[in-house]
């Protein structure tokens, strides 16, 4: 089954065509961190406008690529939500514009699932499976029984993971988008501020960063009033240990409970390289999965592989009336 996959849910436009949920024939990103960086994150109403302007672009890119033509093509799945709704509508209008002209079938995808699907691009599943999800905008842990069934066990109560780094970046006068540069200059730091671990002891599975945050930048303040040296690296460092440990200490709670046979990290934070250490270091008992760097962030392959999935399982297609979602709920 060739399905073409389409995201637009954020300031990427992308086109791919994957076959039978992990060969990947085409994945085309257009990014828009260029024109974003001036301001320091995404402009919604830029977004959109520079959406319209490359997806016709990416649509005649990725079936280059893949040397296929739309009677090809066997499903068509498009990012409905979370997400800028201007952007995500953008998406959904061209995907029902190739739909209505070829006959094709059209499924809406939650932007979530396609970012735990990109894990099975390279390493496939096996059930029970937990998965963590870290981006600019969640931080859940989620139980996955078989393909396709999600529940959820924990989830941020204030801001999620990727926010927070961004929000500490532009306080330490880092470029945007700051989670990389954060992660880079965390390679050359000391964890020596004695950051806090927030609910890293609570009896549940869910987080909180929003104190973490307040705290780093009051220390960051503080500091600069009594004119003190501030080693950027060192806070750098002491902030992403003290996120990765909780992150770490929660998913390991977790896989211990539900006796998971998987872990696999998702979403944009799971490019982390701090993360991406510690979470292999103290999980050695199951194995433990992070996508390729070009399906952690927003791409159309992991759509059209979760799509592939949600298709099978449960054999029905949407009709033309699919709209877009700002806020939508996984399970």
């Amino acid at each position: 089954m060739n399905v073409l996959g389409v995201e637009t849910s954020c300031d990427e436009t992308s086109v791919s065509i994957v076959r039978d949920g992990n060969v990947v024939l085409a994945n085309e990103v257009l990014s828009q961190i260029d024109i974003h960086k001036v301001y320091g994150g995404v402009v919604p109403e830029i977004a959109s406008r520079e959406h319209i302007k490359g997806i016709t672009y990416v649509f005649d890119q990725a079936m280059k690529k893949a040397n296929l033509n739309f009677e090809d093509i066997d499903l068509i799945a498009v990012t409905k939500g979370p997400g800028l709704i201007g952007s995500l509508l953008i998406g959904i209008n061209a995907a029902k514009v190739i739909s209505l002209n070829y006959g094709i079938p059209i499924i809406g995808v939650h932007h979530i699932s396609g970012h735990i699907y990109a894990n099975y691009i390279e390493q496939g599943m096996e059930f029970p499976i937990l998965a963590l999800v870290v981006s600019g905008g969640h931080t859940e842990l989620i139980l996955m029984k078989e393909h396709y069934d999600f529940t959820k066990l924990g989830e941020t109560q204030d801001d999620a993971v990727g926010e927070a780094y961004d929000k500490i970046a532009r306080v330490l006068g880092l470029e945007y988008p700051g989670g990389p540069v954060v992660d880079r200059l965390a390679g050359g730091g000391e964890d020596n501020l004695d950051f806090p671990r927030p609910m890293i002891n609570s009896n549940d599975f869910n987080f909180s960063f929003s104190g973490l945050k307040s705290h780093v930048i009051n220390t960051h303040h503080n500091m600069k009033q009594r004119n003190e040296k501030i080693n950027i690296d060192d806070f750098c460092a002491s902030f992403q240990e003290a996120v990765t440990d909780v992150l770490v200490k929660k998913t390991i709670q977790a896989k211990n409970k539900y006796k998971v046979k998987q872990v696999i990290v998702a979403g944009g934070v799971a490019a982390n390289s701090g993360l991406r250490k510690k979470m292999k270091a103290k999980i050695t008992d199951i194995p433990v999965y992070f996508p390729k760097m070009q399906y952690c962030t927003d791409n159309a392959a992991m759509i059209a592989a979760a799509g592939y999935f949600q298709y099978k399982k449960n054999g029905e297609s949407d009709d033309l009336y699919i709209n877009g979602y700002s806020r939508l709920d996984l399970e």
